[in-house]
């Protein structure tokens, strides 16, 4: 028997918060939290960080109550402490003289966006897996999060609190599961829209391209909103963008959509380093009956029509989204589930040919 997260939750809150005297799960200390199907339990506790040593004893005590749940087979607790002295940083954009034409953004070796025509295709899912996958081969991998109206990847990764900012502009990422990450979405509560206007958003792009300090990365993957807008024109006109990747479902729908994205980076001088289909396939987990929701073939035609490589046809399937959601990518928490293997194979490919 599988233990419930309900049942988890319930042994967590016996655990007291040494900071507010509540639980720890009252508290909001405990985040992320992940409970697979194998019964392995995953979260991180989101501490003050000159608090540590009473944290690691309610991390032993998590750990206790945890093991007295019937179906719990592992637990793993990350304790994270994040500054809050310094303010957040200004994200507004600055009027100066910038350098003309494409730059290297400072301690990054190479430069991946990932891109999708049409939204709802799982991009963000595909460039959060990718991450982890190439932090798993040995790559020094940061995440930038550009798709400012719909940021994902903080619950995707299991971040959250904000990057701090020691001196108003130098702007320190978070990292977790090996890969440095930034997105507006640490800036902003979750539920909080982001109102702004193209050179509001193309101001505050630059900035986390330029102003967070990356460190040394052999490569950086971008995440873009869907579509060719300002997000897309200002990361090539102002990055040097060593490769793109284009994401789709096999549906018509998706690939009209997926052209335009592959044309506007031809316009762009940026080169197409392949495509991945994804939801490509549904196999029932009762039955082993596989369907094509969506269709399928349809992104290795178009593949091959542009001339460029398929890079993995990624299948559709309910604990890709568990993982995501629980803030461990299904490359993190089970990396070596049929699952994980395709987006495995697609960070092998680009290691391999030298794109990250």
């Amino acid at each position: 028997m599988t233990a419930s997260r309900d049942a988890v939750l319930t042994a967590l809150k016996t655990v007291a918060d040494p900071a507010t005297g509540t639980d720890i799960v009252a508290s909001g200390v405990m985040r992320a939290l992940n409970v697979d199907d194998a019964g392995a339990v995953r979260f991180v506790m989101e501490i003050p960080p000159a608090q540590a040593k009473a944290y690691e004893e309610a991390k032993t005590q998590a750990e206790a109550a945890l093991a007295q749940v019937e179906g719990v087979s592992k637990v793993s607790i990350v304790l994270t402490g994040h500054s809050e002295k310094a303010p957040p940083p200004d994200l507004k954009p600055q009027r100066k003289a910038e350098p003309a034409g494409p730059q290297k953004i400072p301690g990054v070796d190479r430069i991946i966006a990932v891109a999708s025509g049409k939204g709802g295709v799982g991009k963000s899912t595909v460039s959060a897996n990718l991450a982890c996958a190439l932090a798993a081969q040995g790559r020094r991998v940061g995440l930038l999060d550009a798709d400012v109206y719909g940021p994902s990847q903080p619950r995707m990764l299991g971040v959250s609190g904000r990057p701090a900012s020691p001196d108003g502009k130098t702007i320190l990422p978070m990292r977790n599961h090996g890969v440095t990450m930034m997105s507006i979405g640490l800036m902003t509560n979750e539920d909080q829209a982001v109102v702004w206007r193209g050179p509001m958003l193309m101001g505050a792009l630059q900035q986390m391209m330029t102003q967070v300090q990356w460190g040394a990365l052999d490569v950086l993957i971008v995440d873009l909103p869907p579509g060719t807008g300002d997000v897309q024109m200002t990361l090539a006109q102002k990055a040097q963008v060593d490769g793109a990747v284009i994401v789709s479902t096999p549906q018509d729908v998706a690939l009209i959509d997926a052209r335009k994205g592959i044309d506007m980076f031809n316009q762009l001088k940026v080169p197409i380093l392949g495509m991945i289909e994804n939801m490509s396939t549904h196999v029932c987990s009762n039955c082993g009956h596989e369907e094509h929701v969506f269709g399928h073939g349809g992104v290795a035609s178009e593949a091959e029509k542009w001339g460029v490589p398929l890079l993995a046809e990624v299948p559709l399937d309910l604990q890709i989204r568990l993982a995501s959601d629980g803030g461990a990518p299904i490359t993190v928490s089970q990396p070596d589930s049929k699952q994980a293997a395709a987006f495995h194979a697609i960070a092998k490919t680009l290691v391999d040919s030298g794109a990250a």
